[in-house]
């Protein structure tokens, strides 16, 4: 440590990302990322600005991308903010809008990046136990609190709440922020943002990451109230006007007109990630029900860890960690068929069963 660090970067426990090593021949199945391209009319747009444009600032305001994201999802431009990615997005709204003075809620068992930034802001926090079917219940957040942030669907366990069961915790909770991260909604989850009309104090954030397979581009957005989306713009402005480059705004407005590509992918990924949940559990996995393009799993004969190491050694890389009530699973990213049957064969010599489809 050096003592030139202030005191409250002494203190913190950064975010620790999937691992992104360098293998032969290596399978990646533990960042979420999508096995299948972008639409091919991302590559054009950002050759389109690979140019002499690139020398000028891009729009601080990203006022075509807003215009955009505000027409397919039926709100307003200015219900819209966009960012580099959605962890800026969320990070940005941490410190708008969930530092309040009652702790903010999350669930136990959730995406690890929360208490970072509860931690980087100085936010006091509680968290909520997911139920023993690893579910979250609305009626368990019926305490006092000074915001709340879910994940829907769910990260690491894929499980998703209905709209009905947001609405309600929107309700019983209509005097502070309420904020659905829906990464991994567009994978069989119903988006919140139609409740965004009734309610005021709901934020939805959404990322480009994943279902529309630019991970490598850093997009994201929330939709709201204007109320808050004037909060996290003013943020924005004390820490980084531009967000967003010239290309990343270009490929992401060709991203989301290109309605055909975006559908035919997210059912691609579905159904490989059905086809995969039924081969896992015909090799005595028990598998969570997922609604995002990954699956939560473990295996009574084997713990996590151990799965993990024996499937690093075949050059396969799942997510594990080696925390309280989730040490025996292993997430698995949805990959494509062919390295679904990678997968599926691998686990099966480690476990020395027949090889499954």
């Amino acid at each position: 440590m050096s003592r030139f660090w202030s005191r409250a970067v002494h203190d913190l426990h950064p975010y620790v990302p999937g691992e992104q090593p360098r293998i032969p021949d290596l399978l990646k199945l533990n960042t979420n990322e999508s096995p299948l391209g972008p639409s091919p009319r991302v590559a054009a747009a950002i050759a389109a600005e690979a140019g002499d444009s690139l020398r000028l600032y891009p729009d601080p305001e990203a006022v075509s991308l807003r215009a955009v994201l505000a027409h397919y999802h039926g709100v307003q431009p200015e219900q819209v903010f966009v960012g580099n990615g959605s962890d800026e997005v969320l990070g940005h709204a941490f410190a708008a809008l969930l530092k309040q003075d009652a702790p903010l809620l999350f669930p136990d068992i959730t995406y690890s990046f929360y208490p970072v930034w509860c931690g980087l802001f100085g936010i006091s926090f509680e968290t909520v136990a997911l139920d023993e079917t690893m579910r979250i219940r609305v009626e368990d957040y019926r305490r006092p609190a000074g915001a709340i942030i879910v994940a829907n669907p769910n990260a690491p366990t894929g499980i998703a709440l209905t709209r009905t069961e947001i609405a309600a915790l929107l309700t019983e909770h209509a005097d502070i922020p309420v904020l659905i991260d829906e990464a991994y909604v567009d994978f069989g989850a119903e988006t919140a943002i139609p409740l965004v009309a009734s309610h005021p104090n709901l934020l939805v954030v959404h990322t480009m990451s994943k279902s529309r397979a630019l991970a490598g581009l850093r997009v994201g957005y929330a939709i709201g109230d204007t109320a808050l989306i004037q909060g996290l713009t003013r943020v924005k402005d004390s820490f980084n006007s531009y967000p967003l480059g010239r290309p990343a705004q270009a490929g992401a407005i060709a991203s989301v007109e290109d309605e055909d590509w975006f559908q035919a992918s997210r059912r691609s990924v579905i159904e490989t990630r059905d086809r995969m949940t039924e081969g896992l559990a015909r090799l005595g996995f028990a598998v969570l029900p997922s609604s995002a393009n990954f699956v939560f799993a473990r295996h009574p004969d084997r713990s996590g860890s151990n799965l993990a190491r024996a499937l690093r050694e075949k050059a396969i890389l799942v997510r594990h960690w080696e925390k309280p009530r989730i040490a025996d699973y292993v997430r698995i990213t949805v990959g494509t068929g062919e390295q679904t049957d990678r997968l599926l064969a691998a686990l099966a010599a480690i476990l020395g069963r027949n090889a499954v489809g």
